[in-house]
């Protein structure tokens, strides 16, 4: 699934960028080599980062 169509993110690229470190959307754009155009995937993007962490903070526990 696409969770940017204005430069073709795929949901399992967002998540690569995420698992590799990316900690904001400005550095997922970063890690897939785009800049964000329309700006609404923004609030998808981010409640992917979001809920990575909680994941790591849960496998910390």
């Amino acid at each position: 699934m696409y969770v940017c169509n204005c430069n073709a993110i795929r949901e399992r690229d967002a998540l690569a960028a995420i698992d590799a470190g990316a900690a904001t959307v400005k550095a997922v754009f970063t890690h897939c080599q785009t800049r964000p155009q329309c700006a609404k995937c923004v609030c998808d993007i981010r409640q992917m980062i979001d809920d990575a962490q909680v994941s790591l903070t849960m496998a910390a526990e």
